[in-house]
């Protein structure tokens, strides 16, 4: 954790990322030349994610910080921008951008999005063995270690949150009972890879259509479902009026308070009535989380929604309010990233960044072998990697249509994280260099 950064208050640094925000956006639909040729090769969602992270990496903002009194003691500090953005903007985002979602087009998409979903899973599972093995050739302490310092053992807290997330990353601390002083390495690990990770799909999103020549992929389901939604749109346009805003307004935030108290029953009841959900341990300890139920709830509620006749309201912009709560979490995932910190831990981030390569192989290999298209890979990665909060922001950037299939397949990884990460430690533990 590092020192205070120059601006503490989280008024001032929303304001900063707001206007970073509009600033990639004025610059990106600028009809300048030079602005122009930039975005072709910079993404914008990219820069949104980039710059927060650059400010971040010359400590004028931080997500946490610590500070040292005249008589010593330590206080820590958290700024709530980013759990703001993922508790509230998030779910309000995948109401507003599901209320035109055509669920029978989505199912229409078929079984390639799951498959390239667990081709990045068992890229996750074989990666982190792997990627030990090779760094043990040359720097075997780096991997090494013994009884609770053994550095395969916090490495299966990456392999519970790049699976699963979270819930499955406390599930492997608590089983291998890694030794809890040195875990921050592990969560940097993380940090820095997951968002290097992020930031390679999103500069590829920007490179979509040749990759998609590259695969022979059959994009036909995708653009079917764009354009459905779009035309759709189309039909329903008109000029929002405030009684639009406050209406829309209305459904996306009551619809996250409708979320969180959903997710606080289910979270409790189910902890309260099956003990396999109190064990950490245990597969089941996901469904006691009440961040796994508040994305439920609020995508199943968008869906429920999309049968009423507010789906209209996409015809105001629904959609593209949606958007915007996306793009200030991207911003607060970017300010997350402190591109410094690569050199703090330079054995390990390379153990991630292999491991990381490794997950990419696998992932694209497959695609390329079943025609995928990069949405399938972009947000089955993602829906691995980075979870509910971030696999919706990657889809968003294909189309906010799309929203749910991150969700969906973010879902989907929480369920089969646990298992998926302790194959992936016992694949590791056979790895490790005994010393």
């Amino acid at each position: 954790m590092k020192s205070a950064p120059f601006f503490t208050n989280d008024a001032i640094v929303f304001g900063l990322l707001m206007a970073l925000l509009g600033l990639v956006f004025y610059t990106s639909s600028s009809t300048k030349t030079q602005w122009t040729k930039f975005y072709k090769v910079v993404p914008a969602l990219l820069l949104c994610y980039l710059l927060p992270a650059i400010l971040n990496s010359l400590n004028l903002i931080a997500p946490e910080w610590k500070t040292i009194a005249e008589d010593g003691t330590t206080t820590e500090h958290k700024s709530q921008i980013y759990y703001i953005a993922s508790r509230y903007l998030l779910p309000a985002s995948l109401v507003l951008m599901t209320l035109s979602i055509d669920l029978k087009a989505l199912l229409n998409l078929g079984s390639k999005a799951l498959i390239v979903f667990l081709a990045g899973s068992v890229g996750i599972i074989i990666g982190g063995p792997i990627a030990i093995l090779i760094v043990s050739i040359f720097s075997p302490e780096t991997v090494g270690g013994a009884d609770f310092d053994a550095v395969w053992r916090g490495l299966t807290t990456l392999a519970g949150s790049w699976i699963g997330g979270g819930a499955n990353q406390a599930a492997m601390l608590e089983i291998f009972k890694y030794n809890q002083e040195r875990y921050g390495a592990m969560v940097l690990v993380d940090i820095v890879i997951a968002n290097l990770g992020m930031a390679f799909l999103l500069y590829g999103i920007g490179k979509k259509e040749a990759i998609n020549r590259w695969l022979k992929a059959d994009n036909s389901a995708i653009s079917e479902l764009q354009e459905k939604v779009s035309n759709y749109e189309a039909s329903v346009s008109r000029n929002p009026s405030l009684n639009d805003y406050m209406l829309m307004l209305a459904v996306a935030f009551g619809s996250v308070s409708l979320a969180h108290w959903g997710s606080q029953f289910m979270s409790t009841f189910l902890s309260d009535t099956f003990e396999s959900v109190r064990d950490p341990k245990s597969f089941a300890a996901t469904f006691g989380g009440t961040f796994f139920w508040l994305i439920t709830i609020a995508t199943l509620t968008g869906i429920a929604l999309s049968y009423s006749p507010l789906k209209k309201l996409e015809g105001a912009g629904a959609s593209k309010l949606g958007s915007v709560f996306i793009y200030i979490l991207v911003a607060s995932i970017g300010m997350k990233m402190d591109l410094g910190a690569v050199l703090d831990n330079p054995g390990l981030i390379l153990v991630g960044f292999i491991w990381m390569c490794i997950h990419f192989i696998v992932i694209f290999t497959v695609a390329k072998l079943i025609k995928a298209p990069y949405f399938f890979i972009a947000v089955g990665s993602q829906a691995n990697v980075g979870g509910a909060a971030s696999a919706p922001v990657v889809a968003t950037a294909f189309h906010p249509s799309l929203a749910s299939v991150g969700v969906l397949l973010a879902i989907f990884g929480y369920i089969v994280g646990t298992g998926g990460a302790l194959l992936c430690a016992y694949l590791m533990e056979i790895a490790a260099p005994l010393n």
